[in-house]
């Protein structure tokens, strides 16, 4: 099915977002709370996991639950899918987990089945193994086969596959035979995101290796013609999709929706409250087995405050914004970078063209509420 960014939130459902922490190693330009260090503590984090979710009910029933790290698929299938039991979640929720190529299986999809996941998100980053190196990654290209492999004969009917371009030494031909192996690969779902730099990373103390604003703006635009050429269709800056494979999940985030993060440094969102747990997981673990909240802090967003970062979310995607979200003289202004569309359901909306979601930031703060 189609997410629309336009519906109500309640509309497209509730969503869960579920943190697994640990990695056996950690890619370069990874600033996600992730650990490799904590092997010891892994079954004492999925059970302190069920015990948060347990806390939560009654919640509402989810529409879509992810499962993202960290690397979900490093930890015990068994023990990682008792804690997932727990939710929530309507017969028909999009129910996804994050796995490392190098570590799918059938028997280990076999197990994920047996509770209702139904897709799945593989990191692949990328087909050259020297591209790899240079991101720190350490999964073989050969085990994205294989693992595309094992999902279709273990009856999954879509699945994701994440690339990343920009890396040092990544040629242009590099990059395109990267989006054409995606498409050989059949992937119904494509999640293309340019690196960048974060603080605190390996990538951060090594500014050779930086990536390259023109370099990265060239490679969007083969990413986007090889998968629009495929049947792909763009419904968010990043992320494209064959029809009605979008990701709800993403509908829900883009939409302003509601959500639960369980796990450490999970965020949640709930009608203008945003929360986010303890960020390592000794410390979750602590305190749920001590019966306390996992809640680290939160705020509370008022009206405006939610109108502009809704606006600011749908403007990234395929749906755009309403016509009075810009001013008539900034959409003058900017007239290659955005367009109309006129719609008799959704009213007329202002929709970036592909040289506006290159510079889509600048855009977005000329919105107003």
């Amino acid at each position: 099915m189609t997410w629309s960014t336009c519906a109500p939130a309640e509309q497209i459902g509730f969503g869960v977002y579920v943190h697994v922490p640990f990695c056996r190693h950690k890619c370069d330009y990874c600033a996600f709370a992730t650990f490799t260090d904590k092997a010891h503590i892994v079954s004492q984090y999925l059970l302190a996991l069920r015990t948060e979710i347990e806390r939560a009910a009654p919640s509402p029933a989810a529409a879509a639950v992810f499962v993202g790290g960290g690397t979900p698929s490093h930890v015990s299938p068994h023990e990682l899918v008792h804690a997932l039991d727990a939710i929530a979640r309507h017969d028909d929720a999009e129910f996804t987990i994050e796995c490392n190529p190098d570590d799918v299986t059938v028997e280990l999809l076999q197990v994920y089945r047996s509770i209702g996941v139904n897709r799945v998100s593989l990191g692949m980053q990328s087909s050259s193994p020297h591209v790899l190196a240079t991101l720190g990654r350490t999964h073989s290209p050969d085990n994205v086969v294989r693992a595309v492999d094992a999902i279709a004969a273990t009856g999954f009917t879509t699945f994701n596959l994440d690339v990343m371009y920009g890396g040092a030494g990544e040629s242009l031909d590099d990059w395109a035979a990267t989006v054409q192996q995606v498409v050989a690969l059949g992937a119904p779902h494509v999640s293309a995101y340019g690196l960048t730099v974060e603080a605190g990373t390996a990538l951060a103390d090594q500014p050779a290796r930086h990536p390259n604003d023109d370099d990265q703006a060239d490679k969007y635009d083969i990413v986007d013609d090889i998968l629009g050429a495929a049947g792909y269709v763009n419904y968010e800056i990043s992320n494209w999709a064959k029809p009605g494979h979008e990701c709800r999940l993403n509908a829900i985030y883009w939409s302003g929706g509601n959500y639960a993060g369980f796990g450490s440094a999970a965020h949640a969102h709930v009608d203008g409250r945003r929360s986010w747990n303890v960020r390592t997981p000794d410390r979750f673990i602590e305190l749920i087995e001590a019966g306390r909240p996992a809640e680290s802090s939160f705020e509370v967003l008022d009206a405006a405050t939610r109108k502009l970062e809704r606006l600011q979310l749908q403007l990234r995607t395929r749906d755009g914004v309403p016509l009075d979200a810009l001013d008539p003289s900034d959409v003058a202004d900017m007239g290659e970078l955005v367009r109309l569309v006129k719609s008799s359901t959704n009213g007329d909306r202002l929709v970036l063209t592909r040289a506006g979601r290159l510079l889509a930031n600048e855009v977005s703060l000329r919105l107003r509420v």
